[in-house]
């Protein structure tokens, strides 16, 4: 099921690239955290870690064991697509994963993650260390069961300040990028609405960095430079809009970015769930046509 899903967009829309079709909580799950689905509320962990005890209590993974589910579906998906379009996979960002695992679900205020770095921090890096273990070797295990390369989502890194930025999110990301066992695969970080150290996250080791839709391209650009290439950021909202509206709102991004090679069109986050297929493939389409002007 995961791999038919996954493939259904290369089908319908016609994407360059596939994106397992997985959830970023699968690690925190693995480490021993019971995770629930509830209605109107999302995913939700019952017993979050917020102190010594529960934080002991997470397992070090082994991605080939305790993830093998996912990276079966990861290979059967890159059989089906037979070389058709690149295969991506993905995991959550240390810091990201963190915030979950302490809120226990979604927050508006992240008021207990905040609780922890401010008044026990040498307990949050000690998750953090654990995570970014976890993490680095979950997608040296993608690579090896078969992705062409690897995503890292910090949805939650524009709830830091600059500095918090630095210390609980980018420099664990730096550290597992380092450990990612990998070949010429490329890795994409994308730390939503961190637009106040954009210079620095270019320095990550990331080779493509994400850009949400609240920032103009051309503003990244200039910030970034031609460190690493860009992805995004059309503001996925767009896509409920009426077909030239969607085609206008994307030349707009094309045309803030300029020309030259080094930029990925993608939304600024991702698709949302009650949007017309039909919206996303005339996005796709029209990208497709437009775009190689901006590369002459």
């Amino acid at each position: 099921l995961a791999a038919e899903v996954t493939i259904q967009p290369v089908d319908i829309i016609g994407v360059d690239a596939a994106i397992i079709f997985s959830d970023i909580l699968v690690i925190p799950e693995a480490m021993g955290m019971h995770l629930e689905m509830h209605d109107g509320r999302g995913p939700v962990f019952p017993s979050p870690v917020r102190d010594e005890q529960t934080a002991k209590d997470l397992k070090n993974i082994t991605p080939e064991k305790d993830l093998k589910y996912v990276l079966d579906a990861l290979s059967l998906t890159k059989k089906e697509l037979n070389g058709r379009v690149p295969l991506i996979g993905f995991s959550g960002a240390p810091w990201t994963l963190l915030t979950y695992m302490v809120e226990g679900e979604g927050s508006k205020s992240f008021s207990c993650v905040k609780k922890l770095i401010y008044n026990n921090p040498e307990l949050a890096h000690k998750i953090l260390d654990k995570l970014t273990d976890a993490v680095a070797d979950y997608l040296s295990a993608q690579l090896e069961a078969g992705a062409d390369a690897v995503q890292i989502f910090d949805t939650w890194a524009g709830m830091l300040s600059p500095r918090d930025y630095l210390v609980f999110a980018l420099q664990y990301v730096s550290q597992l990028i380092a450990k990612i066992k990998r070949k010429d695969q490329p890795v994409i970080y994308f730390p939503k609405g961190v637009h106040y150290r954009m210079r620095t996250t270019a320095d990550c080791g990331a080779d493509v960095v994400g850009v949400d839709w609240t920032i103009d391209m051309a503003k990244a650009r200039d910030k970034i430079g031609s460190k690493v290439a860009i992805q995004g950021n059309l503001d996925p909202t767009v896509l409920y809009a009426e077909p030239n509206f969607i085609k206008r709102e994307a030349r707009k991004v094309l045309d803030s970015f300029g020309n030259g090679s080094g930029h990925i069109f993608n939304l600024g986050h991702g698709i949302l769930p009650d949007v017309n297929p039909e919206h996303a493939k005339v996005l796709v389409d029209y990208i497709k046509n437009s775009s190689n002007k901006y590369h002459q």
